[in-house]
């Protein structure tokens, strides 16, 4: 097991009350836990300014039946194929489609790639969800 150490800080009294209402509507179970995954959430975004070596997801919700916009996305992607690591495709409904894509690279080459796939006529929703190989978590 990893070697702990305590620590003691000062903080401003309604600050701490917010962060008791967080904790409470987290269900953390202590303080300590909830503090090291704010901290693990600065350094992924670290990871991200960086432009170091990153894993993220980008979800589309977009209208299939709008002209050519799927070859378009699927052109992107093959385009791109060295970051993206799998794709998942759902039908909604008769007209949208949800897109999910796992994605690793430079953050530089992600949001680049999440980006063009946004701007495709047709794409009602992109987002890009950052996260880390986790070696600088460890």
């Amino acid at each position: 097991m990893t070697e702990l150490a305590r620590l003691s800080f000062s903080i401003e009294k309604p600050l701490l009350e917010r962060l008791e209402k967080l904790l409470k509507l987290s269900k953390y179970a202590n303080r300590s836990e909830f503090i090291r995954d704010m901290i693990r959430q600065q350094l992924v975004g670290r990871e991200w300014d960086t432009d170091q070596q990153i894993l993220g997801t980008v979800t589309l919700l977009y209208n299939h039946d709008l002209h050519k916009l799927s070859e378009k996305l699927t052109e992107l992607q093959h385009h791109h194929h060295q970051n993206i690591l799998v794709s998942t495709h759902v039908h909604l409904d008769k007209h949208l489609c949800a897109e999910v894509l796992l994605v690793k690279g430079r953050a530089r080459q992600i949001r680049q790639l999440a980006n063009k796939l946004r701007q495709q006529k047709g794409v009602l929703h992109a987002a890009l969800s950052i996260s880390s190989t986790g070696k600088s978590l460890a």
